[in-house]
């Protein structure tokens, strides 16, 4: 299956949105990002594919949007995909703790790590608000975009 992009000028620097075309996004990436996805040599550039996608993006970063309403395409096991789903719920402007998101899908507190690497491993940054989730103590731990991107992120949304 080809793989279609565009890049966005971003506060956060140059988005990577990614997706097959059918206008379903898959990944959403910020440079640096660890684990964020680049562009490979048989991708195919198609900004019309991701139209809708990157009106949303500017207007959230002009402060008019507080929900996106996008088709959303990824592959993650179950498991990973119930943490994204319980991502989606945190609404704009507040904040959970891992804990919270854990109890919120059934998991046991023992599983808060994994809950952490779930939430590591979202290919869709901005859209899907892991920058929402703090520590317990209510610090910023871990964003794979990098810590002075999820403190803008929850400043534009005046959750800090």
């Amino acid at each position: 299956m080809t793989t279609y992009y565009t890049t966005l000028d971003s506060p956060l620097g140059e988005l990577l949105l990614a997706g097959d075309g059918s206008g379903a996004l898959s990944s959403l990436s910020v440079p640096g990002q660890k684990g964020g996805r680049t562009v490979q040599p048989d991708w195919r550039p198609d900004p019309a594919a991701f139209t809708e996608a990157t009106a949303q993006l500017r207007a959230y970063f002009a402060g008019e949007l507080k929900e996106f309403d996008l088709t959303l395409h990824t592959a993650g096991t179950e498991f990973r995909e119930r943490v994204w789903a319980a991502l989606d719920t945190v609404p704009y402007g507040a904040t959970t703790s891992y804990g919270e998101l854990a109890a919120a899908i059934g998991a046991s507190r023992a599983a808060v790590r994994a809950v952490g690497t779930a939430i590591g491993a979202n290919p869709l940054l901005v859209v899907r608000p892991c920058h929402r989730v703090i520590g317990a103590d209510g610090s910023l731990t871990g964003y794979a975009g990098g810590l002075d991107r999820k403190r803008a992120l929850l400043g534009l949304e005046g959750a800090l």
